[in-house]
């Protein structure tokens, strides 16, 4: 229960000047509501005041942090996709290296069985079909290996940090 003499309502209405009373109780008589959308303690004075140094370098500081952490993810993503690229043209190459080595093992079998006989004309089929897939896999690891390019956003974002640092931002657009 709340009344006259609970610490309370005496705190509330002792409370920092222009500030409204907690709800339910009633201001005392006199008291002048601070005027609407102005926080309490600021005066126009204030709101017309610069930012002060210590504010401005902390926002600088903050910014380039931020900044930095971007980079860093963008660097992070690129290098991903990077080493799935180059990791698959790898592997598409290393499977036309073991195709070509099957190539030469059925093609070694079909003459060492001899051209006359039936088991070696299967083995320069086999052998065949084997150069087939070692073309195609050979062909689109290539295609793979062409296709990486490194991190060339963040390469191009990199570059346009010392501008933005200077505030000439308009530079990086040009």
């Amino acid at each position: 229960m709340t009344g006259p003499g609970d610490p309370t309502v005496a705190a509330g209405l002792r409370g920092a000047p222009g500030a409204a009373p907690p709800p339910g109780v009633v201001p005392p008589a006199g008291a002048v509501p601070p005027p609407s959308g102005t926080p309490v303690g600021a005066t126009g004075a204030d709101a017309d005041d610069r930012p002060s140094l210590g504010d401005l370098i902390g926002n600088v500081t903050q910014d380039l942090s931020l900044l930095v952490r971007q980079e860093v993810e963008l660097a992070k993503a690129e290098l991903s996709q990077t080493a799935k690229r180059a990791g698959k043209g790898s592997g598409l190459l290393a499977g036309a290296g073991v195709a070509g080595y099957f190539v030469l093992l059925f093609l070694s079998c079909a003459l060492w069985w001899g051209l006359p006989m039936g088991r070696a004309w299967a083995a320069v089929v086999v052998a065949a079909i084997w150069a087939i897939i070692a073309a195609v896999m050979a062909q689109r690891g290539r295609g793979e290996m062409k296709r990486v390019k490194g991190m060339p956003r963040t390469a191009e974002t990199v570059k346009k940090i010392p501008n933005a640092l200077k505030g000439d931002e308009e530079a990086n657009h040009e």
